[in-house]
């Protein structure tokens, strides 16, 4: 059974900068190609950022703008989303799943929220 537990979520004010993580169980995760979404209220989930399963590789959405950089440790199950200079517009619940998205797996998520 597939687990995904994101963490490491918070308020932050803008321009700060936080980090979050999510480990995975019941897959093979280094295998994986592994990313970040997330969902604003009324709004629809997005692709936040993905990374290859060696780490070689990663890809932002274009509104990321250079601000995040995404990791894994594959020792750990582990994917990481750094977050810098966030901005009002980054709050939302941040989740990890697969890439693509496995729509029958994902976790409770992180709430960031990023206010003055």
């Amino acid at each position: 059974q597939v687990q995904l537990v994101e963490s490491g979520g918070g308020l932050v004010q803008p321009g700060g900068s936080l980090r979050v993580s999510c480990a995975a169980s019941g897959i093979i995760f280094s295998i994986n190609v592994m990313g970040w979404y997330r969902q604003a209220p009324g709004k629809q989930r997005e692709l936040v950022a993905y990374i290859t399963s060696s780490g070689t590789s990663t890809h932002y959405a274009n509104f990321v703008e250079g601000r995040f950089t995404i990791s894994r440790d594959n020792a750990k199950n582990t994917v990481y989303l750094q977050m810098n200079s966030l901005k009002l517009e980054d709050t939302a619940v941040y989740y990890c799943n697969r890439f693509p998205a496995n729509d029958d797996v994902w976790g409770q998520g992180t709430q960031v929220t990023v206010s003055s």
